[in-house]
């Protein structure tokens, strides 16, 4: 072939990676793999076959674990755990970094394993993947080493059970081993069942580079053995990367028994095209965004929407750029797409196709091997908005492409789905590309880029993408609690008593919307006070007004645009009118709770929402230093409506501490007065009447928490749910959150000291926001 032929034709002859080292490797241990738990590998049990995607043939055996397996796992993690924790930041940050050191030298061996087990190209485990996962413990080995200096008064939480899934699991297993043995947790790990490969490896390299015994453990198997990781009671922390519907399983699952959890879920992303965009660079990074791993990728842009005006020319030059494309053998290093991660998951991906009436399925002309689990680059077009190919994430490389006419239609239809967890914004106009990338309902924005990764940026979802974030101080904050042993909290029951009511009667009311109003059942009870006498009746809130609330502040969004200086006068305001008020707030805090302290809690009341007013304005993102030519914007946006069940114990300081961080973010709250104490809120909404707060961002009701609870923490236009009651509520809260996995930040039956440091804790503004990180890149 003569040169100009090869320019014409761009035909790449084979690049074959060899891999009899990694075949070898496999060899070395007989084709059969037990588990790696306590420092060494176990004898291989019942197993099952690890095969290679793109050929059919079986790479290994790999052990199925049992539940005694499991439990043998976590009490190896358990006993390594204290004497971890208590090794220098610098001790546990020259393990980390000998693994960094580790994973480079075998960087070649974990490449080829990868692209073995999961049919992804080699020069994607090779150039991607690998680099990513010593980046992760080398970055994490200087977290380690400034833990004790940055993050003060934070401890590890304890035995971490982290599950990973088939599409990166070398890189998602670097993202939850690296930041939890950092923090001084030790893990029990499980890759995917059809990937456990390179797992294992790294299991050998831990032995290899002296890490202590029993700080990394490995069991393989089905999705049996990670359900034993996350009903295991030893297991302190659980940490996810999978399937939405398997995340809400285990937040079920973890309801109500105190283990901390993070998910990282299911995306269905947006990857939008203005008409000013560079439309070549756009097509380029589309091929990185949807066919990157054959679009196996939590995060694939799967999802295109082209300006109008462009659409037809776009189209143009992606479909003869997806005829260009090389499918085939992940080993030669001249492939563009390899095969999917297993025949069962091509059929799903083909049935999903197949079941489509709507629109129109184009396959790319490109070349297509006969045997192995390879499925064609495919573009549909024509979709309504409300197609299952449009809202439901298909894995595999599928790309679904709809239009828009304006720049508000555009983050319209970005955001018209469940998920949320990446987006990506083409155009050459930057004031455009930023003016839309924060109002995308996204974990993760890239703006004329996609796919860019990196240990130092916080990586997450929002809605039903999960939450949580890894990598970044997020990440690390993710694997630590506060010091210390919080005091247990002891119920809290209303006074009682008989009598009628002394002086003019005072109706107490819900307060929705910025009214007054009248609770939809009709219902009231008696609040008697410490004497026994009859202070008042309040409204029994049931669930109509729970909706009429949350209704209410979806439709007050514009406070989370006000400035924050906006933000903070409102909220001074509102200090000031209760100082206004301070002795009458004083008498009825008395009245009710007999304590002689009134005067003291709403003096604590004011300077907490001063305290909050100060915030509002100074709680900052972070520019993130990446390895990129431009800049990663973490940036603090508000969570969106949150429900609150206040403390009962601290009827105006609770409240006060709970509206006024959320409010002061940005958020719209939906507050559930003290059960016992509740007058404190219904005389503080009059204060919020005469404080210029926007109608429908503070929603105050009463009612018996155990019966609120549970409605706020399912409703589906909910954000976020607190608690802080003393009534037994965490379990059902985190129970009935999986319904959209909304946010939450319950008590589990413990105290808080409202008047001290606690009451005043920044953890109040890092649960009123989420982190959003925005790539930036620059140059030509």
């Amino acid at each position: 072939m003569q040169l100009r032929e090869i320019f014409e034709t761009m035909e790449w002859g084979p690049a074959p990676e060899s891999a009899g080292e990694a075949l070898d490797w496999i060899a070395g241990h007989g084709g059969r793999f037990g588990h790696f738990v306590g420092g060494r590998f176990a004898e291989p049990g019942e197993t099952f076959e690890t095969k290679n995607p793109a050929t059919g043939e079986v790479l290994a055996e790999v052990t199925q674990a049992s539940a005694a397996e499991v439990h043998a796992a976590v009490a190896a993690a358990r006993a390594a755990q204290p004497g971890w924790a208590a090794l220098s930041g610098h001790g546990r940050a020259r393990h980390l970094y000998a693994l960094a050191r580790g994973v480079q030298r075998q960087a070649r061996l974990f490449a080829v394993l990868e692209s073995l087990d999961t049919g992804k190209p080699i020069r994607e485990s090779r150039d991607i993947d690998v680099p990513l996962v010593a980046r992760h413990f080398s970055y994490h080995a200087g977290m380690a080493q400034l833990m004790a200096s940055e993050m003060p008064g934070r401890v590890a939480l304890g035995v971490c059970g982290q599950i990973v899934p088939w599409n990166f699991p070398l890189l998602m297993l670097a993202w939850k081993i690296a930041p939890a043995l950092a923090a001084g947790n030790t893990v029990v790990l499980k890759p995917a069942e059809w990937t456990p490969l390179t797992a294992l490896r790294f299991a050998e390299l831990c032995r290899q580079v002296g890490l202590p015994e029993g700080v990394v453990n490995i069991v393989t198997g089905d999705g049996a053995v990670g359900e034993a990781i996350v009903t295991h009671a030893g297991v302190d922390k659980i940490a996810f990367t999978g399937s939405t519907e398997v995340g809400r399983l285990i937040r079920r699952a973890t309801a109500g028994t105190g283990k901390a959890l993070t998910l990282e879920l299911g995306g269905k992303s947006p990857y939008i095209v203005f008409d000013d965009a560079d439309l070549d660079s756009a097509v380029e990074g589309l091929v990185d965004a949807i066919w990157f791993n054959a679009g196996q990728v939590c995060c694939a842009g799967s999802r295109l929407l082209v300006q109008e005006g462009v659409a037809e020319l776009f189209h143009a030059k992606l479909r003869a750029r997806m005829d260009r494309l090389r499918v085939g053998d992940p080993l030669d290093k001249a492939v563009d797409v390899g095969a999917v991660v297993d025949p069962e998951h091509r059929a799903r991906v083909a049935r999903m196709v197949a079941a489509e009436q709507e629109g129109e399925v184009w396959h790319a002309a490109c070349a297509i091997p006969e045997a192995g689990a390879y499925y064609p680059p495919t573009l549909i077009t024509g979709l309504s908005p409300a197609s299952p190919l449009v809202q439901e994430e298909i894995f595999g490389p599928v790309l679904v492409s709809g239009t828009f006419r304006t720049p508000e239609e555009a983050v319209q239809l970005a955001n018209d789905t469940r998920y949320g967890l990446a987006a990506s914004v083409w155009s050459e106009n930057l004031n455009l590309a930023l003016g839309v990338a924060p109002r995308l309902e996204a974990g993760v924005i890239w703006v004329n880029g996609t796919n860019m990764f990196d240990a130092a940026a916080g990586f997450g979802g929002l809605r039903e993408s999960g939450f949580g974030r890894e990598g970044g101080w997020e990440g690390m904050l993710a694997y630590t609690r506060p010091s210390g042993e919080a005091a247990p909290l002891a119920h809290v029951a209303p006074m009682t008593g008989e009598g009628s009511e002394q002086g003019l009667d005072r109706t107490a009311k819900l307060y929705i919307g910025g009214r007054q109003a009248r609770p939809d059942g009709g219902y009231a009870r008696d609040v008697f006070g410490a004497d026994g006498r009859l202070l008042a009746q309040v409204p029994v809130a049931n669930r109509k007004d729970v909706r009429n609330a949350v209704e209410a502040a979806r439709k007050a969004g514009l406070w989370a645009q006000a400035t924050a200086y906006n933000r903070a006068q409102v909220i001074y305001y509102m200090a000031e009118n209760l100082s206004a008020r301070a002795a009458e707030f004083a008498d009825r805090l008395d009245a009710m709770t007999g304590s002689g302290e009134g005067a003291a809690e709403v003096e604590a009341s004011v300077a907490r929402l001063f305290h909050w007013a100060a915030w509002a304005d100074k709680w900052e993102g972070r520019i993130k230093p990446v390895p990129l030519r431009g800049t990663a914007l973490a940036m603090r946006a508000p969570v969106g409506v949150i429900g609150v069940l206040c403390p009962d114990e601290s009827p105006l300081l609770g409240l006060v501490t709970c509206l006024g961080a959320a409010m002061a973010m940005g958020n719209r709250v939906v507050a559930v007065a003290s059960e016992p104490y509740p007058l404190a809120a219904t005389d503080f909404y009059q204060v919020l009447e005469t404080s210029d707060v926007p109608a429908g961002v503070a929603n105050v009701l009463t009612g018996a928490h155990a019966e609120l609870a549970p409605v706020l923490a399912a409703h589906m236009d909910v954000e976020a749910v607190w608690s802080f009651s003393s009534s037994d509520v965490s379990g059902a809260i985190e129970r009935e959150s999986a319904g959209n996995l909304k946010r939450t930040w319950v008590n589990h039956g413990r105290a808080r000291d409202w008047a001290g440091a606690e009451g005043e804790s920044v953890a109040f503004l890092e649960a009123a926001t989420e982190v959003k990180t925005v790539w930036v890149p620059w140059g030509e």
